[in-house]
Formats: structure tokens, sequence, C-alpha cells
């Protein structure tokens, strides 16, 4: 097949594209970093240069191609610490310009890349733009098949609590304990938009992907033995006090309540109603896996 894929060689991007070229597909991976073309070639995949909010480019990428893979990746909004980006409105904007894009090139299947939490925009913070572009990618003609692709925690979000692992010798979030939540591997993900590539496409449908199922707890007392940190703490501390100290550090206020929201929604569970009615098969990369990952960056 002729697939087209946006978002670059990310986390997901690069091992995605790796196992379609290996299977034998035609890939264009569109970046808008003149930087990325080489080790896209390198890959064995085309490079497509430009800007996701330039609809003309990305209908003229898209044309011919038997799938098109949509995200929509916040860094390529912009800092979470810019006070001035809309995020909301930002993601709004990308996904009407690939509604506009699909349509004009006449693509006729779709997978895109949503979230955990995409099936409601209420009490779960920041997350609630994921139900948002999916709503707006429901308004492109019946004839054009979507997957939406709804992935749980990814594990790399634990890299941002490296410093606080390394002065408080905690990861601080505004809820803990012991009840299980869902988190994935990106390469879990990649494996997940390749099988659902290659197999028939009817109608809209979504999938949720996840690799393993580990609570607060376990998360700090399997990264605590990675890192040789057994006193590692998942430090419960209050929402009001969290959101202080996120919004001293200069986060964007939007983004700063949405997270904290968020967390009260994995917390009470909410987040994961709808993903444990429709729960999927678990990938093959575990946490134990990922926190060797994580050990070798905390060492460097």
């Amino acid at each position: 097949m002729k697939i087209v894929l946006t978002g670059s060689l990310g986390r997901i991007g690069k091992p995605l594209t790796k196992s379609l070229v290996k299977i034998g597909h035609s890939v264009t991976v569109i970046s808008s970093k003149t930087d990325r073309q080489k080790e896209i070639e390198t890959l064995g995949a085309k490079a497509a240069i430009g800007s996701m909010q330039d609809v003309d480019f990305l209908s003229t990428t898209f044309k011919d191609a038997d799938v098109v893979y949509l995200m929509i990746a916040w860094d390529a909004i912009g800092n979470i610490f810019d006070k001035n980006i809309d995020f909301p409105t930002e993601f709004s904007k990308i996904a009407s310009k690939y509604k506009q894009a699909v349509k004009q090139a006449g693509v006729k299947k779709v997978v895109h890349l949503s979230s955990v939490g995409a099936h409601t925009n209420q009490g779960i913070g920041s997350l609630s733009v994921y139900n948002g572009v999916e709503d707006i990618m429901n308004q492109l003609p019946t004839d054009v098949s979507i997957k939406f692709m709804r992935p749980v925690a990814f594990y790399p979000n634990l890299f941002r609590f490296m410093e606080s692992i390394k002065t408080d010798g905690a990861i601080m979030q505004s809820y803990g304990g012991d009840k299980k939540e869902p988190w994935v591997s990106p390469l879990d993900i990649a494996d997940a938009i390749v099988e659902e590539m290659e197999k028939p496409f009817d109608g809209r449908n979504f999938r949720y992907i996840a690799s393993d199922e580990v609570s607060p707890n376990e998360v700090a007392t399997i990264l605590g033995e990675a890192i040789g940190n057994p006193d590692l703490k998942w430090q419960a501390v209050p929402a009001e006090e969290l959101l202080r100290g996120v919004l001293a550090s200069g986060m964007n206020e939007w983004v700063a309540k949405g997270f904290i929201e968020m967390q009260a929604a994995q917390g009470s569970g909410i987040l994961y109603e709808d993903f444990y009615k429709n729960k999927p098969d678990l990938g093959k990369v575990k946490m134990a896996d990922f926190v060797k990952e994580f050990a070798a960056v905390y060492k460097q």
C-alpha cells in the first residue's frame, strides 16, 4: 500500500515507519523539519517536508494514498510553558485542516492517533482536546473509514519526573496508591497501528492500546530498583499545592489546570471507565522493560 504518515520520526513514528517499510509498503513521512529528510530516507521512506497547517501541502501529499495516519503532537503546537497558546483552539485548527486535506485528496482510509479519554470532554482535563478532534474527524463524509487509536499513558511520560526523583527521591502527583492503571509503550502503539492498517476498514471504530497495568506504588518500586534507589516513593500531594507549583514554574494556565484535573480523573478511575468497557489485549513491552531505558538515561 501507499501510506502517508504525519508526526515525523517521533517515539511512535520511527518504529512505525521501520515496520511498514520492512513489510514492503511505500511510506511517505511528513515532517516540518528539513534536517529530518536524510533520516527518513535512510529508513527507506520518502520525506515530505512541510507544515501540517498548510492544507494544500497536506492534500497534495495525501493524494493517491491508500491509508493516511494522522496525529497532532503537543510540541508541534508549541511549548506548554508558553502562556499565550490556546491549546484547545490550536488542536481544533489542525484537526480541521486534516479533515479538509483528507477530503480534498479523496482519501478513504484514515488511522488517527487519539487518546484514552476521547470518549468524553467532561472531567478529564487536558485530554478533552482529543474528544474535540475526534468530533471534527467524524464530520468527514461517511465513505471515509476512520480507525481511532486510543493509547493510555505513555511510559516515557515518566521522564518528566527525572528531576524530582533526583532531588526529592519521589514522583510527585496529586494521586497515588495501590490501584492499578494502564500504561503503554510507543512500540506497542506502533505495532497496533500496523495491525489496523493491514486489516479491512469499515466505517468508524476505535481501539484502546495498553501494554501493562501497574499501580503508582508499583511504578515507584520497579523504577527505584532499576535506578538503584529502593526508597523511591510515589508521593501524593494536595492538588492545590501541585497546581501552585506548576503555575509558579511558568506553565500555561490551561495546561496546568488540565493536568491536575486529568490526575484527579486517573485517581478516581473516571478516565479509564470506557477503557475497561473496551479493554484490549495488553502489548508486549512491560513496565519492567521500559525502566531499563529510564535507568540508562538516569545514570548518564
